[in-house]
């Protein structure tokens, strides 16, 4: 039953989110350590590709009717592909190299991650006024 409860909200699509978010800082780290490195080439993840992944995913979730019976009801198959796709790294031009640009982007990235953990704990709020019976 909680398990259906739980698949019904926004919440694994949030874990998508915070988990390429969380890979992605990652990555941009690795660019600003290595922004005085000779012939660096920074890299990045590909942001469009995973919106891409997790649209189509999102889209087969809402186009499936599924019952709580459905043993891949649960597990969120599709949410689940989209963390199992290879990472798509991109080289960027040299231009792209510099920390203004590197910095940018890891701030945009953490935005993007805080917003994604707020609504999981709103979520989660939710799941708990719901479980205990006092919305």
């Amino acid at each position: 039953m909680f398990d259906v409860l739980f698949q019904s909200t926004t919440i694994p699509a949030m874990e998508q989110v915070v988990n390429f978010t969380e890979a992605r800082h990652n990555v941009l780290a690795g660019n600003i350590a290595n922004v005085d490195t000779p012939g660096y080439q920074a890299r990045d993840l590909s942001v469009e590709d995973f919106e891409t992944r997790l649209k189509q995913a999102l889209d087969a979730r809402r186009g499936e009717v599924r019952s709580s019976g459905d043993p891949d009801y649960a597990s969120g198959t599709n949410l689940a592909e989209v963390s199992q796709n290879p990472k798509s790294i991109l080289h960027h031009d040299q231009s792209k190299v510099g920390m203004e640009f590197q910095v940018t982007e890891m701030v945009k990235n953490q935005l993007q991650h805080n917003m994604a953990l707020s609504i999981m704990s709103s979520q989660f709020r939710l799941l708990q006024a719901v479980i205990s019976e006092r919305v």
